[in-house]
């Protein structure tokens, strides 16, 4: 990706977010666009207020995010990029906050539960927030030593508040992982490990899904994700799948074919490089 003509990146939620993390993790010289909404987020980059956005897909605790999935087919962005990001979650309070005082503890829905543990040791009463970063930004507002948030560092930096205690989450393995969305795809070279992503819908046929899929499997392609969503009145599903493959070989093009005879509305989402996180740590768990 050419970084010479990009300068901005959005975000749902507010500044300090983990979103706002992943952005400075992989874009360290753009400047983050924070966002009130995934909605918001997409229109920043179609009406370039951004050229870019970071968007959360998945977690290994919460599993998947809400609403992104409806969003993909309509939003008008590809996707171009994947980054996994290590969430850390830390107790933050006012200046001179001492964790025996605290009493209150603030953060996001999902964010809470990931702490169940350490909320349970200290006894502390939690109360729900939009985002990590809004519940900080309130703590730094409220001055109350008898409040705090679960929020990142970068909250702590950004609110001026201090790291009461650092790692608190339950499982170690608390990972997230983001979209990297632009206005035009970004193939890479057939060279590169790459995914491609789809939504397709299967038609109304007796094993559809077990034929649509069958052409990924006898052209020896992985599934590495695959999820349905029903319509309004559960009559239809879509499915989201992300495929271990370039979009441009030989295998792919005929697993698309055979997939044309069972599903219809097949998008493309998009075509990029696999994170070096699934190399690392995804051994042996495709689908197919």
């Amino acid at each position: 990706m050419d970084l010479k003509n990009i300068k901005k990146i959005a975000f749902q939620g507010a500044k300090g977010a983990f979103s706002d993390l992943a952005c400075r993790t992989v874009f360290p010289t753009l400047e983050t666009v924070p966002c009130n909404s995934f909605d918001d987020a997409f229109a920043a980059v179609n009406e370039s207020k951004a050229d870019l956005a970071m968007i959360p897909i998945d977690n290994t605790i919460a599993g998947r995010v809400a609403d992104v999935h409806h969003l993909m087919p309509e939003g008008n962005l590809y996707i171009i990029g994947e980054h996994f990001q290590p969430i850390r979650h830390a107790l933050l309070g006012i200046k001179g906050t001492k964790l025996k005082d605290i009493k209150h503890v603030h953060s996001h829905v999902h964010a809470l539960p990931q702490c169940k543990k350490f909320i349970q040791k200290h006894k502390l009463t939690a109360h729900v927030h939009a985002d990590t970063a809004g519940a900080a930004e309130e703590i730094a507002r409220r001055k109350d030593p008898l409040h705090s948030a679960i929020a990142s560092e970068l909250a702590a930096e950004i609110y001026g508040l201090e790291i009461l205690e650092k790692h608190i989450q339950d499982e170690h393995h608390n990972t997230t992982r983001f979209l990297i969305l632009g206005k035009e795809p970004e193939i890479p070279d057939e060279s590169v490990p790459t995914i491609t992503s789809l939504i397709f819908k299967a038609r109304n046929i007796p094993a559809a899904l077990y034929k649509c899929l069958g052409g990924f499997a006898t052209n020896g392609l992985s599934l590495s994700k695959l999820e349905s969503y029903v319509d309004p009145n559960f009559q239809a599903a879509s499915f989201y799948c992300d495929v271990e493959g370039h979009p441009d070989s030989d295998e792919f093009k005929l697993a698309l074919e055979e997939l044309g005879f069972y599903a219809t509305d097949v998008k493309f989402l998009g075509a990029y490089p696999a994170d070096p996180f699934r190399a690392n740590n995804n051994k042996g768990a495709s689908i197919n």
